[in-house]
């Protein structure tokens, strides 16, 4: 079947099976392998992409489920300007060791600032509870995404602070 969709600000229609599950469609049609594929039972997290700006687990997601809809993949948190913030806080503070569940971790801390920009550390656990990190025990996970709604924050009060 034809599937489109706008994936990272792209229209894409390409033809695949029914049955293609989003995380194929997106690694193995598309070649945005950003997007990690781990388990096949949403069990842990690293597929997670968005569909229409809410975080979705892409490995029991059809793809054909997603046409007609805006998908976003961790390559797609980058924009012209640079690493998006949550990018950012993962590196200075160390959020990754294998990398594997770092790309659905990514994409679940940009949802929750983007509905949260000051969240708890209780909130943070929470939103990412659907999610296992076998390598750090979350607390370097956790204290990047509070570096990245600290930058946030501390980016608004300079925009508001800066001559028009």
């Amino acid at each position: 079947m034809e599937i489109s969709m706008n994936i990272n600000g792209d229209d894409v229609t390409m033809e695949a099976e029914p049955r293609t599950l989003l995380v194929h469609f997106l690694r193995d049609h598309l070649g945005l392998t950003g997007t990690h594929w781990g388990c096949d039972t949403s069990n842990c997290g690293t597929c997670v992409v968005w569909v229409d700006e809410e975080p979705v687990k892409s490995c029991t997601h059809l793809a054909a489920m997603a046409g007609g809809h805006r998908v976003k993949t961790v390559e797609g948190l980058e924009t012209a300007d640079g690493l998006d913030p949550v990018q950012e806080g993962f590196i200075q503070c160390h959020g990754l060791q294998c990398g594997y569940c770092t790309p659905g971790m990514m994409m679940t801390a940009r949802a929750l600032l983007d509905k949260d920009p000051d969240p708890s550390e209780e909130v943070i656990r929470e939103a990412i509870s659907g999610q296992i990190c076998r390598c750090t025990g979350y607390s370097t996970i956790i204290r990047s995404i509070q570096w990245a709604a600290s930058k946030e924050r501390e980016t608004a009060v300079s925009l508001e602070g800066s001559p028009a």
